[in-house]
């Protein structure tokens, strides 16, 4: 139900009403056209702010409606911009060379092992790879080879490089919580359970989807991740001439009533030659990177582009900064959009509910959204090392559930899905060497993936009906 409050300016008093998650096209239907004279405002005056955030109204939906009430029956509608940003960054931005590395040492172990046992991490700085962590595994992964080829494939010369792998065997304490869950131990399920193993860590996974996109991804991130793609592409087919492997993008999306409805600004950083000219580099991503990247969104006049907005870009990847697994998670998600629940993704093997947790969140939420049960949905699974069962599902729908409450919602999903490890890992197929591609260009948003399905749709919407 929507809050109302008085409050009084210009000498006015009247009634503030803050509608959550109603458009002003849902407005104008649902209240007789003699009664309201709809305009749209574009800010709310500093005393109506205040009177909100005094009643305690926090926001449901990006957007806040608000009507006033007056003696003469007008009323107006004020719908609040907003801005969404994103950032991508490409297979030679060194800490995306550490998760590429980290992610093909677990492949290598999975192709010979599939119940390997992997926490790999690896740094890298100018000169230098160390690969770090637990691997428990039949196979020994060759490290160094594994180094060299990815070096080379991101168009790094790996002959000046100083490899180091400090690498141990996994915790026997950690080995035993995720081989017998506390479940199993407890003497309350049979080994053949689905609730044998427990989860690897604890923690928090994030999992989103949203219809603004075919990919029921967010439109920034859609974007930004086609940008390093498209120049990544460029450089590796010599389309255009002169570029290195080091790069990133970032976009700013403008929204009005909860939809993408221009693009406000695009960055890029593209590391280069030193004979290379600004101009040309410029005009270059302009049409052969930008042009076909922003086809869902191309920009108007009035979008700034800015490319290699500090200049010269000569010096970069490994000579001019310092690589290190997990510390793109943003780029690797949702962007902005979305809260994280911390847990890195890359060198990690299913056990890790921070990885097949976070694919199965996204699976969730993805087929609550192509099910019609929503237009944004947030799905957060918790968990506790050694246990099973998540000891947290929680559904957000931000105002746009269709069908049934979130907490409805949130009900149906263990009737659906399979939400302890070894489920996940079964019907995500996760001990597949699948994970070095997802290194790069996002985890989310790409049909290659099986996370990335929506054959539960028809089942969870039968659920909740």
């Amino acid at each position: 139900m929507p809050g109302v409050f008085r409050w009084k300016t210009c000498s006015k008093e009247g009634t503030l009403v803050i509608l959550y998650g109603l458009s002003a096209n849902a407005l104008t239907e649902k209240v007789s056209e003699s009664l309201l004279k709809v305009q749209n405002v574009r800010q709310l005056t500093t005393k109506i702010r205040q009177e909100v955030f005094q009643k305690e109204c926090f926001l449901l939906d990006l957007f806040t409606y608000v009507i006033t009430s007056f003696d003469s029956l007008e009323r107006m509608v004020t719908i609040m911009k907003r801005f969404y940003t994103a950032e991508s960054v490409t297979e030679g931005h060194p800490d995306k060379l550490c998760d590429l590395i980290a992610d093909s040492i677990l492949d290598a172990c999975l192709k010979e092992d599939e119940n390997s046992r992997v926490a790999c991490e690896v740094l890298a700085t100018k000169g230098n790879i160390i690969v770090a962590g637990e691997i428990t595994s039949r196979f020994e992964p060759q490290v160094f080879e594994i180094i060299k080829k990815v070096l080379e494939s991101a168009g790094y010369e790996a002959e000046e490089i100083h490899m180091d792998a400090l690498i141990h065997k996994q915790s026997p304490d950690i080995a035993g919580a995720v081989e017998r869950s506390r479940e199993r131990r407890a003497g309350t399920v049979s080994v053949q359970s689905g609730l044998a193993s427990g989860a690897g860590d604890q923690g928090i996974m994030i999992g989103y989807a949203c219809d603004e996109t075919p990919q029921l991804m967010p439109m920034p991130v859609v974007l930004a991740n086609r940008i390093v793609r498209e120049l990544s592409a460029s450089r590796r087919s010599g389309y255009i001439t002169g570029i290195l492997p080091d790069g990133k993008a970032q976009v700013t999306v403008e929204y009005e009533d909860d939809r993408p409805v221009r693009l406000d600004t695009v960055v890029v950083s593209c590391q280069h030659e030193k004979e290379k000219s600004l101009r040309k580099l410029e005009h270059e991503i302009r049409e052969k990177v930008l042009r076909p990247a922003l086809r869902m969104l191309p920009p108007d006049e009035d979008t700034k582009i800015l490319i290699n907005p500090s200049g010269r870009f000569v010096c970069g990847g490994l000579d001019a900064d310092t690589g290190l697994t997990g510390r793109k998670l943003m780029v690797d998600t949702y962007g902005s959009l979305v809260p994280h629940g911390g847990g890195a993704f890359s060198g990690k093997d299913c056990s890790k509910v921070d990885r097949s947790g976070a694919y199965m969140a996204r699976y969730i939420a993805k087929n609550m959204v192509a099910a019609g049960l929503a237009s944004r949905c947030q799905v957060s699974l918790a968990y506790a090392i050694g246990v099973a069962q998540p000891v947290m599902v929680q559904v957000d729908t931000f105002g746009t559930g269709k069908i049934c409450a979130d907490d409805c919602l949130a009900a149906a999903i263990p009737l659906v899905f399979g939400l302890t490890p070894s489920q996940i890992c079964d019907t995500l197929h996760l001990k597949r060497p699948i994970y070095r591609q997802s290194a790069v260009f996002g985890h989310f948003g790409r049909k290659e993936f099986p996370w990335e399905k929506t054959d539960k749709a028809e089942q969870l919407r039968d659920t909740v009906l």
